[in-house]
């Protein structure tokens, strides 16, 4: 079986995230890119049906800018196989991702499809669900545990009251949580190794797909800084803060 691996290039989690100064978006020039945490988890779980047999392919994908290649890089020494970098300059959104993957699939004709649940940039968790109803394949979200047998997948995922485990008819969309697994380090031999493994380039028109974005980001604003707090001098004093200034007694 085939699995395709999406990845996507993100700031990385541990820079703190600055606004540019005109407020059309986050400050990216000059700042530390990686490969979005939920998306690793997927790659790991990807390299682990491999190692159990269940899967003889991965297929490691990122859309964007050249620099991309490096995301996929970095799956690549985790263990995919080869990538796909869909080039653009584009804005990419949510649908657009969706319908970029579609035509993917539809040419690599993979038994499995697993992504990250939600980009840390946008918070979007929207383009897995998109995918599966562009493909009309069974889905599986916020995924815990995966667990594949022979023709479905049996995916474990936490909800409000305890756990729900899914039956999906394969080929099928998983999007990954964080507690499904913990992903392994590149070790310097496989990143060494990644450097050979091929990875085609090509653009959203040869998919035959329009990446123009839909939506339209007016204007980008960092929150409001808290302020101080006050100590009190006793419960008598808190109270009365309480109810003459909070006014929340």
């Amino acid at each position: 079986m085939k699995i395709l691996v999406p990845v996507k290039r993100v700031v990385d989690y541990n820079v703190k995230v600055r606004v540019k100064a005109d407020g059309t978006g986050v400050e990216t020039s000059g700042v530390k890119m990686s490969m979005n945490p939920f998306d690793e988890i997927a790659v790991e779980e990807a390299v682990r049906l491999k190692e159990k047999g269940v899967a003889t392919e991965i297929v490691a994908i990122s859309m964007g800018v050249a620099a991309c290649a490096e995301t996929i890089r970095t799956a690549l020494a985790m263990g995919a196989d080869r990538g796909i970098l869909v080039e653009s300059d584009a804005d990419l959104q949510p649908l657009a991702v969706a319908k970029l993957l579609k035509a993917i699939a539809d040419k690599e004709q993979p038994g499995l499809i697993i992504l990250g649940k939600q980009a840390i940039d946008d918070d979007m968790s929207a383009t897995g669900q998109m995918l599966a109803a562009l493909l009309g394949w069974a889905q599986g979200t916020f995924a815990s545990k995966v667990v594949v047998e022979g023709d479905h997948a049996l995916v474990t995922r936490e909800v409000d009251g305890g756990l729900e485990t899914v039956k999906l008819a394969l080929p099928a969309i998983v999007t990954t949580d964080l507690r499904l697994n913990e992903p392994r380090y590149a070790s310097l031999p496989n990143i060494m190794k990644a450097r050979k493994k091929p990875i085609e380039t090509i653009k959203p028109a040869d998919l035959g797909v329009d990446p123009a974005p839909r939506l339209t980001v007016l204007k980008v604003v960092e929150p409001a800084k808290r302020q101080a707090g006050v100590k009190v001098g006793s419960v008598a004093e808190l109270v009365a803060k309480l109810r003459t200034e909070a006014k929340v007694i």
